[in-house]
């Protein structure tokens, strides 16, 4: 498939084309920009993109699947970037995500994408803002992006998402007071997965406690179930609906564009870095930040 029929099949929805034209991100194919100067920007600016994260064990890919499931019951074409973690020795994923929502595989109105971290500490790569706006361009509305679990450093999905659910359940001991300092207070709604299930009751107590200081609202499903699902998906759509009156959502996504700029030019930048680290002949005694410092010096001459 040549660029110019990926470009078109992405806007009459072709989901192959829209799969081929997110390869061309992640494989850093040179046909990439021509892309995504192409993408409907109407279609991007009216797609609202939600974002499910929290500790593993939280049940995060459950819900995520009966929030599809909602999506579709309500006639909403949808799409889901699922970052897996991935091995920093062969950047391979586990891909856990797809096989999950396998029951929606015949659904041309459901677009899931599992995509590797590599490494990168922040949960996702860099190419998933792009792969949110061409499913965007190619009718997505609303795109979920469901994170692996890191803890505080998975910050990035707040600059992606529009309205961030942060999952939690019973039973995850630490997991919950370390992300108290970090995303669980710039979380836009606090979910308590899995509350049938003993503690559940203490943990909403706990987060309510943050809740009330923020603004912010707790809710309890069980997704497995599917209990409580349908709420928190409309609850995350009238969050938005209220961001977009008051031009708050204008404001997060003019910042999350800046901040995808710097990302992508630190990736472009990478390669370079290395092969001027190595004109140094590999070596290895002195300070790094020194180094880096020389390199620095060397590129902005």
């Amino acid at each position: 498939m040549d660029i110019d029929h990926i470009i078109d099949g992405v806007a009459r929805r072709n989901n192959r084309a829209i799969a081929k034209g997110i390869s061309l991100v992640e494989n850093g194919d040179e046909r990439t920009d021509r892309l995504l100067t192409s993408l409907d920007q109407r279609l991007i600016d009216e797609a609202v993109v939600l974002g499910i994260t929290g500790p593993p064990g939280a049940g995060k890919s459950t819900l995520t699947d009966k929030l599809v499931k909602t999506s579709r019951e309500l006639e909403k074409r949808i799409g889901v970037v699922a970052i897996d973690p991935s091995s920093p020795l062969t950047g391979g994923a586990i891909h856990g995500d797809r096989i999950r929502m396998m029951q929606h595989a015949l659904d041309r109105d459901v677009v899931v994408r599992s995509m590797a971290t590599r490494g990168r500490l922040g949960g996702l790569c860099a190419s998933a803002g792009a792969s949110v706006r061409i499913m965007a361009a190619g009718g997505c509305n609303p795109i979920i992006i469901e994170t692996v679990g890191v803890g505080q450093s998975e910050m990035d999905i707040i600059s992606l998402a529009d309205v961030t659910a942060l999952v939690s359940a019973p039973g995850l001991g630490d997991d919950i007071q370390a992300l108290k300092a970090g995303l669980l207070e710039v979380a836009d709604i606090m979910v308590v997965n899995k509350a049938d299930k003993p503690g559940a009751e203490m943990l909403a107590m706990e987060l309510s406690e943050v809740a009330r200081g923020k603004g912010r609202e707790v809710l309890k499903t069980v997704a497995s179930e599917g209990k409580g699902v349908e709420e928190l998906f409309r609850t995350m759509l009238s969050i938005f609906d209220q961001q977009r009156a008051s031009g708050e959502s204008r404001r997060r996504r003019r910042e999350a564009r800046e901040r995808e700029v710097v990302d992508w030019a630190l990736e472009m930048l990478r390669p370079v870095l290395r092969e001027r680290g190595a004109e140094d002949g590999g070596e290895y005694s002195g300070d790094p930040r020194v180094r880096a410092r020389a390199i620095v010096d060397r590129i902005l001459r």
